[in-house]
């Protein structure tokens, strides 16, 4: 039974360890005025605070447990048949796919006809193995450009939280991304996460087949999408991997030499995102050995940058000030345009991640809504209980940490596992912001709190909650949704292939940073940070010095 299961894995969590953590906290509970993720608290807010996170964590939890066991039947439904395909497709080994589908061991090798094989069984297909499906044409090539607007989203919204004299050099951070990262993609990026080495399925790489987009067309397909064309699939993916260094960026922000800032993002995305993307999505260990899921990116995008947003907080240093002087928000106002540029722009990266305009396309849109929505209420709720008021940053912090685990989660549960899923992820990155905030590592900007941890809180919960209702597991059984015990084989599955993923971009992140900076320097000189980055690096100024 779920219920007596959740009561026994909390008899055995390590309460004192919490209790610790509480204690310790109280001591360092001051106010502090240093920037975005900071919380104003009283002399026992820390210890209140990481009740309050818990215990909503811990309710939520139980909540989606009781609810299961007494409105769901006991026999799950079981997942619709795929419709025919116009031609006779070979047999899937169910490996996940890009965007949560089943991958055929033919269509591993080469690129196929379009429509030739389905992605998931939830998903209608092309009838016509010369032409695109349209409607998923459309949908794929709207989602593309809502995952682009993403970019200058996230732009507004970390520009929102800096200093106003570092405010063009942050928005930059984003914008650079998006050329540099995209003249990559077609460069080799693609090929390694998305081709494959030698003709055949490869565990690690996926060769040099698509180098400058050989043999990229709009007449065949790419075997991950099959209803539409690969230059789409392409450009779809080049998204992703434009937004995901610019995550990084918020760990970076206010000291970081812009030119060693794009020499980074153009090393790392060659050495760390594209082979993560090929092992969870193309065939590669994490994904069909493992049988890890991450449907639109939780591993492969918020962990990845994540971490490698630790790894740069630690190896550049904390801003000069940092602990001494205010570092608050200059503009929360365009922080939470920001946040709704991004919400808006995730309906592609998670719905367009269905790579079709069918069910799971749908299913991914509601629970990206539902997760959202909950993170933000829950954050908001204990931002009510431990300040006495609900705080603009908190409020839209709570839905990017919604967001965030959503990602993995989408195409694999259904709403309630959603709501779950976007509650207690905002309740863990909570408690890590606050525990960050007062200790020495400048997060500037929380992109480790929020999206290395909100991103693994996520992927673990996506083995939690993953419904049989939705798609197939690895090995074709599904997994009951909410059900502790029947989850904890994919939950395992889970930690291990996310594991890997963090420890991989982190030490190379790490090591990429270490020969950054005794090559050209990471750093801004002192004069650079206490004139502001966006005056000395790039001549310019955000705001005149009247408004300033």
């Amino acid at each position: 039974m779920p219920a007596m299961d959740a009561i026994r894995i909390l008899r055995g969590f390590p309460i004192t360890v919490m209790n610790d953590l509480i204690f310790n906290c109280r001591a360092a509970a001051s106010p502090s005025p240093r920037g975005a993720g900071h919380r104003r608290t009283s002399t026992n807010g820390a210890p209140r605070l990481l009740r309050a996170g818990w215990w909503a964590v811990m309710a939520s939890l139980l909540m989606g447990l009781f609810f299961n066991t007494v409105t769901s039947s006991p026999v799950r439904a079981q997942a619709p048949a795929a419709a025919p395909a116009a031609t006779s497709a070979p047999e899937a080994d169910e490996t996940p796919a890009a965007g949560g589908g089943v991958r055929t061991e033919e269509a591993q090798a080469q690129a196929t006809p379009i429509a030739a094989t389905p992605i998931a069984p939830v998903v209608q297909f092309a009838t016509d193995s010369k032409k695109p499906d349209t409607g998923d044409t459309a949908w794929i090539l709207a989602s593309a450009a809502l995952v682009l607007f993403m970019t200058p989203g996230l732009a507004f919204f970390y520009g929102g939280l800096v200093r106003s004299k570092n405010m063009l050099n942050t928005l930059l951070m984003s914008f650079g991304s998006m050329a540099v990262m995209a003249i990559l993609w077609v460069v080799a990026a693609y090929s390694i996460a998305f081709g494959n080495s030698e003709g055949a399925a490869n565990d690690y790489w996926g060769g040099l087949r698509f180098m400058f987009l050989n043999d990229v067309d709009t007449v065949t397909a790419h075997s991950l999408a099959n209803t539409i064309p690969h230059q789409l699939f392409m450009v779809f993916q080049m998204m992703f991997f434009i937004i995901t260094p610019a995550l990084i960026s918020g760990s970076l922000v206010e000291r970081m030499k812009f030119s060693s800032y794009l020499v980074f993002i153009s090393l790392w995305g060659l050495v760390v995102y594209a082979p993560v993307a090929h092992w969870v999505w193309n065939g590669g260990f994490i994904g069909a050995k493992i049988g890890a899921l991450d449907f639109a990116g939780g591993a492969v995008v918020h962990v990845n940058a994540g971490f490698a947003a630790l790894a740069g907080a630690l190896v550049l240093g904390p801003r000069r000030g940092y602990n001494e002087t205010s570092m608050r928000p200059h503009n929360l106002p365009l922080c939470l345009m920001g946040v709704a540029v991004l919400w808006f722009g995730w309906y592609g990266f998670n719905a367009g991640s269905a790579v079709g305009s069918g069910s799971l396309a749908v299913v991914s849109f509601v629970n990206t809504t539902i997760g959202a929505a909950a993170a933000m209420l829950t954050w908001m709720l204990i931002d009510q209980i431990t300040r006495k008021e609900m705080t603009a940053l908190g409020a839209g912090t709570g839905a990017v940490a919604g967001l965030v685990g959503i990602t993995p989660a989408c195409g694999f549960v259904e709403p309630m596992g959603a709501l779950l899923v976007g509650a207690i992820t905002s309740g863990v990155c909570y408690i890590m912001a606050t525990i960050r905030a007062k200790g020495p590592v400048d997060d500037s900007l929380d992109a480790f709190a929020v999206h290395g941890v909100g991103g693994f809180t996520g992927a673990v919960l996506t083995g939690l909650f993953t419904s049989a209702a939705i798609g197939p597991a690895p090995g074709g059984s599904g997994v009951s949704p909410y059900a502790v015990a029947g989850g904890l084989s994919q939950v395992i599955k889970q930690l291990l292939g996310t594991g890997i993923v963090a420890i991989y971009s982190f030490v190379i992140s790490f090591i990429l940073f270490k020969v950054i900076d005794a090559v050209m320097g990471l750093r801004a000189t002192e004069e650079s940070e206490h004139r502001g980055l966006d005056i000395s690096l790039h001549g310019e100024e955000a705001y005149s010095e009247a408004v300033a």
